[in-house]
């Protein structure tokens, strides 16, 4: 960082750390044991969506990974497009299977930023459910190189539970590198998985 960057305000950013994902299984046994929420198994990938052969072949390479290891009658791969444009990856394993989950989220992550897409690369996420069936996901946020909770309000239009949010971030606090600005914590409405 120059003293330009200084004196304009600039900062450095966070350089994205992949292996922060291998920290979740952990977390997913304390997120069990201190506030009742359960791996439903499935996880998620968020990326910008890019055209051309080279990153139709990373996409083609991410499924032929991730579908390597199932059967002929399941597919624990899915792509999907929001309504903002940005392309999600659904990852499915068994639900007490959090780590073989996680390395199909780091393996994904790590295609796409070694193809030359980190840039284009948003956020992972892993979903859960507590005894009522509230869904919860963990959500890392690769160009911050930070997790924080989304907690939305089932049966609601876009409304998110702040106060449990606060309460798992609590719980996890030294599981996870917590994201310190909560400005940061952006909804990821409709997230598959979630």
């Amino acid at each position: 960082m120059g003293l330009l960057d200084v004196i304009l305000g600039r900062s450095k950013p966070v350089r994205p750390d992949l292996d922060q994902l291998f920290a979740l299984p952990s977390a997913a046994l304390t997120l069990q044991a201190g506030a009742g929420y359960t791996p439903t198994g499935l996880g998620s990938v968020c990326f910008a969506g890019v055209e051309g052969g080279g990153f139709a072949r990373i996409r083609q390479d991410v499924r032929e990974l991730l579908d390597a290891d199932t059967g002929q009658d399941s597919r624990p791969v899915e792509f999907s497009q929001d309504s903002y444009g940005y392309t999600w990856l659904l990852a499915r394993r068994a639900p007490d299977d959090t780590a073989a989950l996680v390395n199909d989220l780091h393996a994904v992550n790590t295609l796409l930023q070694e193809g030359g897409f980190g840039p284009q690369l948003l956020c992972s996420l892993l979903s859960f459910r507590d005894a009522e069936q509230r869904p919860l996901a963990l959500v890392y946020l690769y160009k911050r190189g930070s997790f924080y909770p989304f907690a939305p309000l089932p049966g609601t239009a876009e409304k998110r539970d702040n106060q449990r949010e606060l309460q798992v971030r609590a719980v996890l606090g030294d599981d996870l590198r917590i994201e310190p600005d909560l400005a940061r914590w952006f909804p990821v409405w409709g997230a598959p998985g979630l």
